[in-house]
């Protein structure tokens, strides 16, 4: 899967599921909204006060699902930062066109951005069965 055709994937999917550890090492998981750049960064908001907010203040590591429509999905293990200054405002800008009247840019609210180091592709529709998975790296 190209950088691309991943980041047309998260477009449409809209929504996944991120995942956290705590500083215990316990795992929290939630379901965001999500969109993409053409590079294939994720891009996902949450309240400042959220769970998953302080895990990553102390492990930026994160694994992502996308997509269960069709019973194609996308596993994505990566690296996420709190966006501030300029880039929050670009990033949180590409979110709200994505999803339009989102709080994403609210003092409430922090854009969160996600660089895939590793996807695993999973389509188990059984007219086109394909698993695939690899490492991008920068």
């Amino acid at each position: 899967m190209t950088r691309a055709e991943f980041a047309d994937f998260v477009q449409v999917a809209g929504m996944g599921v991120v995942a956290t550890a705590d500083t215990g090492g316990n795992p929290e998981a939630a379901l965001v909204g999500m969109a993409a750049t053409q590079a294939g960064e994720v891009i996902f908001d949450s309240p400042v006060t959220a769970r998953k907010m302080a895990n990553l203040a102390a492990n930026p590591r994160v694994a992502l699902v996308i997509g269960w429509d069709d019973d194609v999905s996308v596993q994505v293990e990566g690296v996420a930062d709190v966006l501030g200054g300029t880039d929050r405002e670009r990033y949180g800008q590409l979110y709200t066109e994505r999803f339009p009247g989102s709080r994403a840019l609210h003092d409430q609210f922090a854009i969160v951005r996600v660089i895939p180091r590793w996807l695993r592709y999973y389509d188990a529709r059984p007219d086109s069965f394909r698993v695939s998975e690899g490492s991008w790296v920068g």
